[in-house]
């Protein structure tokens, strides 16, 4: 028997046909935005891969962070690096981190919540504002010369909490600007942007700390927020792809339970969130893994460091352009992406030489923006409007705030088994947690696809 909504699908696509001749060329497949025409096939890669800067709050957004990232990236050496200087003690290097993630764990499911009541433009702004003024505060701690380890403490902490509200909510805005056909390359352009930032930010900060101190890293950094409110000012709210059917508010917490609730019902979302829970636990420590494979892997220094860095930010980097050229999320980017991430990771633990690694970190950092890129997108297709925020909360606590329980068992294990095999087991776990993601899949395929099937005709309904 024949599903209405997949007869109702049908009968569509048989009408658009005997109208256009290129219907197969725009007909969606399952689960996925509808494909190009041919006259939208023959418009440059160019302006395919940066197809999303056509609207302009999009473009805003984009030229607002572009400045804003490079000098968060300088902040978090600077940090880094005012942390040895004051005390030459990896602990407190690492209690550093871990105060500046926990927010994230603790306040991200709440944060999502106040997204789906808001608005989000202004809710943005408040938390670039807060992150804007912790700059600034360690700027003049610095330049003073009264900073103590308990003020960088109390203000990484001040900063999770900024980065706690704003990620989810800028997550679920992005579709706002952007509408769902382009939300893959809006995600995609994010993403390289983030790691374009990661390979000038640090290094643009190693010299000006060399020459100015890490006050003047901090200073940067503060001014940086400036265009990016800015941006986010010069909005217009009109154009913002935002449904207008009114939602019921209820009790907080029962809208908390109602995305979680959601996820659960729904096998779409369900799938990637199982991946994403592994990924992010036992895969994205990179802030712990890269020093510790640096150091006592390849027995090098921080310049070696650097160079890891740069290698697994230019994987991704690349990797996002590419990925910004398509018009589709594919269930199969989303198994390969993180089963190669796993095996790659794995890689690295195998490996003795430097070239080698930076090799396979760079591979890692192209496997990991095919799995971020694609996981992202399909997770905001397959969730309502009205819900969006507090899902892609779920999914931020899953990939962020599970860094300060992920950093601090690999660090504990590290300590005991040894960094490689450590980096191997965490590897190891990434692979499971894509094969239990996988099962689920061949398992509920047509709920999986049903679910996705409901997002994908929203998606193409003009």
């Amino acid at each position: 028997m024949t599903r209405p909504w997949r007869a109702r699908r049908l009968r569509l696509l048989r009408q658009h046909a005997e109208v256009d001749p290129t219907a197969e060329l725009a007909a969606p497949e399952i689960g996925e935005p509808a494909a190009p025409s041919i006259e939208v096939a023959r418009t440059t890669r160019l302006s395919e891969t940066f197809r999303a800067l056509r609207h302009r709050n999009y473009r805003l957004f984009y030229t607002g962070q572009a400045i804003s990232l490079t000098g968060t990236w300088m902040q978090t050496v600077a940090q880094s690096w005012l942390v040895i200087e004051l005390t030459d003690s990896k602990a407190a290097l690492g209690i550093v981190t871990t105060l500046q993630f926990l927010p994230i764990t603790i306040f991200v499911l709440p944060a999502g919540v106040i997204a789906d009541r808001v608005n989000k433009r202004d809710l943005i702004l408040a938390t670039r504002a807060l992150a804007m003024v912790q700059a600034l505060l360690l700027a003049v701690l610095v330049a003073a010369g009264s900073v103590q380890l308990w003020h960088v403490y109390l203000l990484a902490l001040m900063l999770g909490v900024s980065n706690a509200f704003e990620q989810p909510t800028r997550q679920a805005m992005i579709v706002e600007m952007v509408g769902k056909d382009d939300l893959i390359n809006a995600v995609a352009l994010n993403s390289g942007l983030f790691n374009g930032a990661r390979l000038v930010g640090p290094s643009v900060a190693g010299v000006m700390i060399a020459v100015a101190g890490t006050e003047a890293a901090f200073a940067i950094n503060a001014v940086s927020f400036i265009p990016s409110i800015l941006a986010l000012t010069m909005m217009d709210l009109s154009e913002l792809k935002v449904n207008d059917r009114p939602v019921a508010r209820a009790n907080p917490l029962r809208e908390l339970r109602e995305g979680l609730s959601f996820v659960r019902r729904t096998p779409a979302a369900l799938m990637i969130i199982i991946i994403a829970a592994f990924l992010g636990t036992f895969g994205y420590n990179f802030i712990t893994v890269l020093p510790l494979v640096a150091r006592y892997v390849l027995q090098g220094d921080s310049v070696d460091l650097g160079f890891l860095t740069a290698a697994l930010g230019l994987g991704a980097f690349l990797s996002a352009l590419v990925i910004a050229g398509q018009r589709r999320a594919t269930r199969s980017q989303l198994f390969v992406g993180g089963a190669l991430f796993a095996l790659l990771l794995g890689a690295v633990a195998l490996s003795e030489s430097f070239y080698l690694s930076m090799l396979f970190l760079f591979l890692t950092g192209v496997a990991n923006i095919i799995f971020a890129a694609t996981s992202n997108t399909s997770l905001q297709l397959a969730t309502p409007d009205h819900l969006r925020g507090r899902v892609m909360a779920l999914y931020m606590l899953l990939i962020a705030g599970s860094t300060p329980i992920g950093a601090s068992l690999t660090g504990f294990m590290a300590e005991v088994l040894g960094v490689r095999v450590t980096i191997g087991l965490l590897a190891g776990a990434c692979l499971v947690g894509v094969a239990v993601g996988f099962l689920y899949y061949v398992t509920h395929r047509e709920e999986v696809e049903a679910t996705a099937q409901v997002s994908a005709v929203v998606a193409t309904v003009p």
